[in-house]
């Protein structure tokens, strides 16, 4: 077997611990900005360390940007009434796309007991007090139609009921066992118009 430069091994193997890329794609991309002009993966790299450097979790929402307060949460045109809770960043990204006008709480994970997360582990408590100010008066769960998203938004209705807040759920536009990232706008479109009582 060829030996490969260890520097491009180093890369190879950095590109396959990211989610998604598998050894086949972390080669294909390694090979390929071995091949393209060094500008091309310096500003990769330089785009890399940047995002890691200016990005932070908005206080408020725990959604991603560049300021304590996300652009969503300092916007004052959004609807203040409406929260809607995901699972990670990806998820508003897909839900933007979808034209959703609202306020968004992001958990950054769900609740799987089989890999000793609990509701301690993700952004569940801090929810509570956004909706001690009665300005909120619907919460829709958005959660991923998965055993995990499922368990996770019974969790949240538990928990916010005795507040009196209107408590919806996407509706099952999405397939089952699919993550909303990857949804298109118009079936994610349908599945927040459909939303039912939960």
């Amino acid at each position: 077997m060829a030996q490969v430069p260890k520097s491009v091994q180093n890369l190879i193997e950095a590109f396959e611990r990211l989610p998604g890329i598998g050894p086949k794609t972390a080669q294909r991309l390694t090979y390929y900005l071995l091949h393209a002009p060094k500008e091309e993966a310096e500003i990769l790299a330089k785009a890399a360390v940047e995002m890691r450097e200016k990005t932070v979790i908005c206080e408020i929402c725990f959604n991603i940007g560049e300021t304590n307060h996300c652009q969503i949460c300092s916007d004052p045109s959004r609807d203040q009434s409406v929260i809607t809770i995901v699972e990670d960043p990806l998820d508003v990204l897909a839900l933007e796309k979808a034209q959703y006008k609202g306020l968004y709480h992001v958990l950054h994970g769900v609740i799987a007991p089989l890999e000793n997360i609990g509701p301690d582990e993700i952004h569940i408590k801090e929810l509570l007090p956004r909706l001690k100010d009665e300005k909120v008066k619907e919460i829709i769960l958005a959660t991923n139609p998965t055993m995990e998203g499922e368990a996770t938004a019974m969790y949240i209705q538990r928990i916010i009921s005795p507040l009196g807040i209107k408590i919806t759920r996407i509706a099952r536009g999405l397939p089952v066992g699919s993550d909303l990232e990857y949804a298109d706008e118009t079936t994610l479109s349908r599945a927040l118009e459909g939303r039912k009582e939960y």
